[in-house]
């Protein structure tokens, strides 16, 4: 099962869901689900939200075995 840590990249950023979704390309309800772990991102827009956060894919996304 893949994780995610966009809901903490995004409060530390202090942007909204809504922001977040505009800025990406998506709907406010895709970043909720992905939020809420309901929903798994492709892979180009797994890039997109790290590259909005300024950061790598494999620090907002990660699998069960691995640690966060």
């Amino acid at each position: 099962v893949v994780h995610n840590s966009v809901q903490q990249f995004r409060k530390n950023a202090t942007v909204t869901q809504e922001e977040l979704a505009e800025a990406v390309g998506v709907t406010r309800q895709t970043i909720i689900a992905i939020e809420k772990g309901n929903y798994t991102p492709s892979v180009l827009l797994a890039i997109k939200l790290a590259n909005f956060f300024d950061t790598s894919v494999k620090e907002v996304f990660y699998l069960d075995n691995e640690t966060k």
